[in-house]
C-alpha cells in the first residue's frame, strides 16, 4: 500500500538545496537539483550517519558533508569506490505541488 503525502510547492525546495520532512521513523530529505527534479533519501550517510540534507548537490548526486561521500540521488547508492546505501522515496511533482511516497524503495 502506498502512502502519498503532500510536502509543499517546488519553490518551498531551494534549488541546489534540501528540505527536511520529519518522520516518526527518522528524518528524510527531499533535494532539487538545478533541473527542478525533486528526491526524497533518508537523511543519513552509508558511512557514518552524516546528514545528507547539509551536502553539496551536483547533477543528480549529493556529497556528504562528513566525508565526501558523494550519493546518487535516484538509487540512494554510494559512488565507487565507495560502497553502501541509503532508503530512497519515490516522489513527483503536480501542478508545482511536491508529494513523496512514504514506502521506501
Amino acid at each position: 500500500m502506498s502512502e502519498w503525502i503532500e510536502i509543499g510547492t517546488l519553490a518551498e525546495i531551494p534549488r541546489l538545496g534540501s528540505r527536511i520532512v520529519q518522520t516518526p521513523d527518522g528524518d528524510i530529505a527531499l533535494f532539487r537539483t538545478s533541473s527542478d527534479a525533486v528526491f526524497a533519501l533518508r537523511d543519513r550517510c552509508p558511512h557514518k550517519q552524516g546528514p545528507l540534507s547539509q551536502g553539496i548537490i551536483h547533477g543528480n548526486t549529493v556529497t556528504c558533508p562528513l566525508h565526501n561521500w558523494e550519493i546518487d540521488l535516484s538509487s540512494g547508492e554510494a559512488l565507487p569506490p565507495d560502497e553502501g546505501c541509503t532508503n530512497t522515496f519515490a516522489t513527483r511533482v503536480e501542478n508545482g505541488v511536491v508529494l513523496m511516497n512514504l514506502t521506501t524503495s
